[in-house]
């Protein structure tokens, strides 16, 4: 892997920083928590509920202790899931005390044809986070990449006088080792600080990344961070505290997001377990 350098390390820091100067909306959060970062469901690990019942899928994620979920899927059209609307989900989430913390989107709904109506159905549902989810072809080699972060920077700059950003979400295809650096930090290293770096821990160590590499090599840019339980790297062991401690305390991070489901995304039995988990964890 590439040496960091103080004057990188530096480099990144102080624009950060500047970026997220004044914009952070933690203390707020948490204070509406109880002093707790909250904790979202990315609604993919629990698809086929949702899919079949989208009114009794979000009444439990509340049940279960869910602070706010996540939505999947969104490709810029003019209903956000199926024939549901974004107003429709917001009468939803507001019913049942939940929040949007965040829709993971496919490349083509932040392109330029799309982007008026993803922001407009995002500030309906009160999010600001407009993920994109996965983009393993523009993952390949340092020429998409490139061109993949400038995608990403034209996004992030049109959508942040709404208060919106834009953001990349991890896979394990994500950590293939060019030249000597995960591909992923060929990205982050190439896109404005405001982009979002919205690590997946589970799907980085799935594919030998390195998510406290990464954390740390990019403090400040992860305001949104799904966490998931791998092989011995549990919620409970110390390899999960070290994460934890970063995201509360060096990577401006304002949700978790719990993506741990049943295979098939049937049932509530892992997601529910999952929270459990992390509340008597004092999360």
């Amino acid at each position: 892997m590439e040496q960091i350098t103080r004057r990188n390390f530096l480099m990144t820091s102080l624009g950060t920083v500047a970026a997220l100067a004044g914009t952070s909306t933690s203390p707020q959060l948490r204070a509406a928590t109880g002093g707790r970062l909250p904790i979202g469901l990315q609604l993919y690990a629990v698809r086929g509920s949702f899919s079949k019942d989208v009114p009794g899928t979000l009444k439990a994620a509340k049940e279960l202790g869910y602070d706010g979920v996540e939505f999947w899927g969104y490709g810029g059209t003019e209903n956000v899931f199926g024939e549901y609307s974004a107003k429709q989900l917001k009468a939803l989430l507001d019913e049942n005390g939940l929040k949007c913390c965040g829709i993971h989107c496919e490349p083509r709904a932040v392109a330029d044809e799309n982007l008026a109506r993803t922001v407009a159905n995002n500030k309906i549902l009160g999010n600001n986070y407009l993920i994109v989810a996965g983009a393993a072809d523009r993952m390949k080699d340092k020429t998409t990449i490139a061109e993949f972060a400038k995608y990403l920077n034209t996004a992030s700059e049109k959508v942040e006088s709404d208060g919106m950003s834009v953001g990349y979400h991890a896979h394990g295809f994500d950590f293939v080792v060019i030249d000597g650096r995960f591909a992923w930090d060929h990205l982050f290293s190439q896109t404005r600080p405001q982009v979002v770096m919205q690590m997946d821990v589970g799907n980085c160590l799935d594919g030998n990344g390195d998510p406290i590499a990464m954390f740390e090599k990019f403090p400040g840019r992860s305001q949104t961070v799904h966490i998931k339980e791998h092989q011995e790297k549990t919620f409970d062991s110390d390899y999960y505290t070290k994460v934890f401690d970063l995201c509360e305390n060096r990577c401006a991070t304002e949700w978790y997001i719990v993506e741990m489901g049943e295979p098939d995304g049937n049932g509530f039995t892992v997601a529910g377990a999952a929270i459990k988990k992390l509340r008597t964890l004092g999360k």
